[in-house]
């Protein structure tokens, strides 16, 4: 009998420590995502982000781990399509615009099939956080990042590695693909950096759009990410097959994928999504909140007084 006890009482502490902290949890309730119960549509979408963040808080790290690398074999498809569209619409009126739809490609299947992408964590999991922000919050939001950042880069190294060796495009797009990830190449620090920080915040804005999208799903990841790409900002993430591509093809050495790319990029993407959008957003659904709480308590202080004159 001592056996099963130790191992439940085991796999009790490994939840324990997993659990993220919430006012909720201390009353033993869950998160309230009824629009008819809250202030505003957007407090409805805030608390059902921050119960979808708080899910992912708590998963398993090795799932999170195969899920993101996953997601980082996903987004290569990004650059695969971008590069095979490229040549043929060289000289094109128009053609630009088209090729930019084959950098959505990747979002389309990282988010429909609901895989691990950092730039999402940059809003759903920060949210929790700022509603509750103890150490133990910051630890599982720090665990999330880590995890699901390593297993994006392996994912994008692991698609970079499969089209330099694998004989899957002609010398055209393979020239193509070069021309497109040297494009990146051609932004100095600073200008990843920003890039990376309107990057972020358009991220942000679609993951903050989902949850009422319905039917348009789609359409709102196709549009968003079709922006970032028209636009030539920088994504850690889908960025990081073209750097990896240029490395693995011996045109740019080891150390130009962590400067001047990944750093300023990455550091962008995260003050983008989460120092702006998430904390902007957050402080308007805070008031809102707390004027909500301020006139339920004073209604039912209202509704004592009432019930206790009757009882006079």
């Amino acid at each position: 009998m001592n056996p099963p006890s130790k191992s439940r009482q085991i796999q009790q502490e490994k939840e324990k420590d997993v659990a993220v902290e919430s006012e909720e949890s201390t009353q033993g309730k869950t998160i309230d995502v009824d629009e008819d119960h809250l202030p505003s549509p957007a407090a409805a979408i805030h608390e059902e982000i921050r119960q979808e963040g708080q899910k992912e808080l708590e998963r398993d790290a090795i799932a999170l781990l195969w899920s993101a690398i996953a997601a980082g074999i996903s987004m290569g498809t990004s650059f695969m399509a971008v590069g095979m569209l490229h040549n043929p619409l060289v000289g094109v009126p128009g053609g630009f615009l088209l090729e930019c739809f084959g950098y959505t490609i990747g979002f389309v299947i990282v988010i429909m099939a609901r895989q691990q992408l950092f730039t999402e964590n940059t809003v759903t999991a920060v949210l929790p956080i700022m509603h509750r922000p103890t150490r133990s919050n910051f630890y599982l939001l720090g665990r999330l990042w880590f995890v699901v950042l390593a297993g994006n880069l392996i994912g994008t190294a692991l698609a970079a590695l499969a089209f330099t060796y694998m004989p899957v495009f002609d010398g055209e797009t393979r020239e193509a693909l070069v021309d497109i990830a040297m494009k990146v190449m051609k932004h100095s620090p600073t200008e990843m950096f920003a890039n990376a920080v309107v990057s972020g915040w358009i991220i942000a804005t679609m993951v903050w759009m989902l949850p009422r999208a319905y039917s348009a799903k789609l359409w709102i990841i196709i549009i968003m990410t079709w922006m970032i790409a028209f636009s030539n900002l920088t994504h850690i993430v889908a960025g990081a097959s073209e750097i990896f591509y240029l490395v693995f093809i011996g045109h740019i050495p080891w150390q130009d994928f962590i400067w001047p790319f990944a750093l300023p990029t990455l550091v962008g993407n995260i003050i983008g999504g989460t120092f702006i959008f998430a904390l902007i957003s957050h402080a308007q659904i805070r008031n809102d909140m707390s004027s909500s709480s301020h006139g339920k308590r004073q209604k039912q202080r209202e509704s004592e007084e009432t019930e206790h004159r009757q009882k006079r």
